[in-house]
């Protein structure tokens, strides 16, 4: 089977499973979440619905260059099924293709020891565990990676870190065992070479979660961003990443990939958005016709499929160019579709929210949770203002000459 044969072929299937086991799942995943008595606990309807991903070959689909661990499929193959899965919200993690569990399986597939892999990768890999990335601080513009302050010093055969971290997702889940964390382990250095990039497991004496961090009132139990202090936690020396100063080049190349898994999944919550809208307004009337015969109704709908369609096609366009070369050259596109996506989704959610009337703001839709998240992923991965500027330094230097 050709690639691109295995690339439709899977696109298929994970369609059909979201049709016939994950949409149908939501309702029961969310009353757990609501009425179990435990908020933190996991839905068993998600630990079933992984093991019968996994049991169909659903899995790991988004490690597109490695083979040995994942899908192989292309940065451009994967888009169609990321989007599929981003219908979800809890879709992605069905097939355990969820941040920030991609982007740390990929730090851990690019720069760690087969040691560290073993430790960690694997059981990542088959869903027994989670994990997270601490790198925002209360304290920094952390926007910018270079203020972070959570000091990493070497004592002997160990490393000391101390310092607080703030909205680290996935850290109050109870199956999350291991941290990610970008301190400094020389101030002096240069400035892109002050970083380091450690591993910490989230047992480890000093770690003290202070709280679970909310969006617009909801804390995203069972999953969850969370406040930390990490005081005096001691880990052996082989828990670095790299070595001492590489931890800003590996943030870099951590991001490539999770923007753009995050700007796939937002168009696949955007699309159902829409569709939800156009469903309702059909079926409602008010002042003496369907809501969607009025215009601007139509107008609105019109619009989105438009913004839609250019987020998707300049979404699959910067795959394409990441899987050309290196994630670096693609950097330009990488921005736009961080800028696009996101704020397209937030657009295209709302409108949908207006046209369902109150209900649009409830728990009887999707659409505020995936309100929440597009407007969270506006700073996810980093601020819309950060890749505008970025991006803007990027074609000046293009064309001004």
């Amino acid at each position: 089977m050709t690639s691109s044969a295995k690339a439709e072929e899977l696109k298929q299937r994970v369609e059909a499973f979201m049709n016939e086991h994950v949409y149908p799942a939501e309702q029961a995943y969310h009353d757990h979440v609501e009425n179990s008595g435990d908020r933190w606990s996991i839905p068993p309807i998600m630990e079933e619905l992984k093991a019968k991903a996994k049991a169909e070959g659903l899995w790991n689909l988004f490690l597109a260059d490695f083979s040995e661990y994942g899908s192989g499929l292309t940065n451009l193959e994967y888009a169609p099924l990321a989007e599929i899965m981003g219908r979800s919200l809890i879709g992605p993690e069905v097939f355990n293709c969820s941040a920030p569990d991609t982007g740390n399986m990929e730090v851990f597939a690019r720069y760690c020891t087969e040691e560290q892999k073993q430790r960690w990768l694997v059981p990542l890999l088959e869903g027994k565990i989670r994990s997270s990335f601490a790198m925002t601080e209360p304290a920094v513009a952390s926007s910018d990676a270079t203020n972070v302050q959570t000091s990493i010093t070497r004592d002997g055969d160990e490393y000391v870190i101390n310092g607080t971290k703030w909205w680290i997702s996935g850290a109050p889940d109870p199956r999350c065992e291991i941290f990610i964390l970008m301190g400094k382990t020389n101030p002096d250095a240069p400035r892109h070479e002050q970083q380091s990039q450690i591993l910490i497991p989230k047992n480890t004496p000093g770690v003290k979660i202070i709280r679970a961090m909310k969006v617009f009132g909801s804390d995203d139990a069972p999953h969850g961003h969370a406040e930390i202090i990490f005081d005096n936690v001691r880990v052996p020396a082989a828990n670095l990443i790299g070595e001492e100063g590489s931890g800003f080049a590996i943030a870099q190349g951590r991001l490539g990939p999770g923007r753009i898994h995050h700007c796939m999944r937002l168009i696949g919550c955007a699309q159902r958005a829409l569709e939800l809208m156009c469903a309702r307004v059909d079926s409602r009337v008010a002042f003496g016709k369907k809501i969607s015969e009025q215009g601007s109704i139509r107008e609105d709908i019109a619009k989105s499929i438009c913004e839609i369609e250019q987020a998707r096609l300049l979404t699959m366009k910067a795959a394409e160019k990441m899987d050309q070369g290196t994630y670096k050259n693609a950097k330009d596109l990488i921005a736009m579709i961080k800028i696009v996506a996101p704020s397209m989704a937030q657009t295209v959610i709302d409108r949908s929210m207006q046209a369902h009337g109150a209900m649009g703001l409830s728990q009887d839709t999707f659409l505020a949770e995936a309100f929440a998240y597009a407007r969270t992923v506006r700073f996810a991965d980093g601020p819309d203002q950060v890749h505008m500027n970025s991006l803007g330094k990027q074609i000046v230097r293009r064309y001004a000459d």
